[in-house]
């Protein structure tokens, strides 16, 4: 799998979360994107990480799932994170960022060895004030009806995606400056692009994707 700092640095937090399927969908979305570190707040009796629903919807994750976390409250989720990041489609809520600004922010800090949590509320209720208050800043994931929310395991997969996406630009930037200092100073050529290296990371990751069709 894949690893880059800023999925390694962040932690997916589910608060309430209340069916078992979700769970496990969000499990498997992390996983997809080289992410580990989940985290659950007072799950319903259902929405535990070895419910056979959440196992069922891991395909390929249940090292996720058995390596989750369950607290009792958001501040001991929140324990070692030099950021949480909230995502509401509640409105009202001032300071509101785009999921890509968020990921961004979040490999900046990843860089710096922090970190990040993107927390995520109950299915129906979302986020708490108080919950919201524990973050520093809110995330909303635009969308062109007029829906109130989307379903839990969706929104993760996009933040997830998000990470990793900015996660492999940086990537590509770190290898074309690491080119370009190998080169010396006077020498433009540094024998690569930032294209050529974001094709490179591609095929990383989908080199075995494309040995079987996709589930």
């Amino acid at each position: 799998m894949l690893k880059l700092p800023v999925t390694s640095a962040s932690v997916f937090v589910l608060v309430r979360p209340h069916y078992p399927e979700n769970v496990g969908a969000v499990a498997r979305a992390m996983k997809v994107m080289g992410m580990t570190r989940l985290v659950l707040v007072k799950p319903s009796r259902l929405a535990l990480p070895d419910h056979e629903l959440a196992r069922k919807m891991a395909v390929k994750s249940g090292d996720v799932l058995s390596g989750a976390r369950c607290v009792e409250s958001l501040s001991e989720a929140l324990e070692g994170c030099a950021w949480a990041f909230a995502t509401t489609s509640r409105r009202g809520v001032s300071g509101i960022w785009a999921p890509r600004r968020a990921a961004r922010d979040a490999a900046a800090a990843a860089q710096q060895g922090a970190s990040v949590a993107f927390v995520f509320g109950n299915e129906k209720t979302g986020l708490s004030r108080e919950d919201l208050a524990l973050c520093a800043r809110a995330v909303r994931i635009p969308m062109a009806a007029d829906q109130p929310s989307i379903n839990l395991a969706q929104a993760a997969q996009i933040l997830a995606y998000e990470l990793f996406l900015v996660g492999l630009e940086q990537r590509a930037s770190e290898k074309i400056a690491a080119a370009a200092h190998a080169a010396g100073p006077g020498n433009d050529d540094s024998g690569t692009d930032a294209a050529s290296m974001e094709a490179d990371d591609s095929d990383d990751v989908s080199r075995t994707n494309a040995e079987k069709p996709p589930r």
